[in-house]
């Protein structure tokens, strides 16, 4: 079967099976519907763990659920708080941290990630990387809050030292504008 060169999301997918595995321990930044809440948990095994984060009372009650139903609700942590506390709930070092930056599918689109706590949180992901840890962002620019995040972030990750880290940007580059992008990050 031939590979298929896919969108962003897709890219990311293949990152995390490849990055994420049994025993580890990681954060899902955003949860929104649990779809990569669940995987994450999939990925890390009946020893590992997952910290999750929403600001949205719906995204974490959608996950529960959702993990409940797979059960497996007993390797994640649900917090119903924004991204940029993590570093006041995660003590320790993680394996890979996961964001997809935006708006929670099927809900209000008024409802964004904020440049300015998605800055806290990124900021606190890269501390909280083990080497060799990675982590994904996920960006939907074509609004004016995701343009603004992603404008940062190329910014930011443009200028970590390469010595620590190894930054990739995925974009396609005939997709048209909004088309989700994908920055994957490995602390060396």
């Amino acid at each position: 079967m031939p590979y298929l060169l896919r969108s962003a999301r897709f890219i990311a997918a293949e990152i995390l099976e490849k990055a994420v595995a049994p025993g580890n321990t990681v954060i899902d930044a955003t949860m929104g519907n649990g779809h990569d809440t669940l995987t994450l948990c999939r990925l890390v095994g009946e020893k590992g763990h997952v910290i999750a984060f929403d600001v949205q009372s719906a995204a974490v009650e959608s996950t529960k659920k959702r993990l409940e139903e797979a059960g497996v609700l007993d390797r994640a942590q649900l917090h119903c708080m924004g991204h940029q506390h993590m570093a006041e709930v995660v003590s320790g070092p993680v394996d890979a941290v996961v964001f997809n930056l935006g708006w929670l599918p099927g809900g209000d689109k008024a409802v964004t990630t904020l440049l300015d706590t998605t800055k806290q949180a990124v900021h606190a992901a890269l501390s909280l990387l083990r080497p060799l840890g990675i982590c994904l962002i996920c960006c939907y620019p074509g609004h004016q809050e995701g343009d603004r995040e992603r404008e940062y972030l190329m910014d930011m990750l443009a200028k970590l030292a390469p010595q620590q880290y190894n930054v990739l940007w995925h974009k396609f580059l005939n997709a048209g504008p909004g088309a989700p992008e994908c920055f994957v990050i490995q602390r060396q």
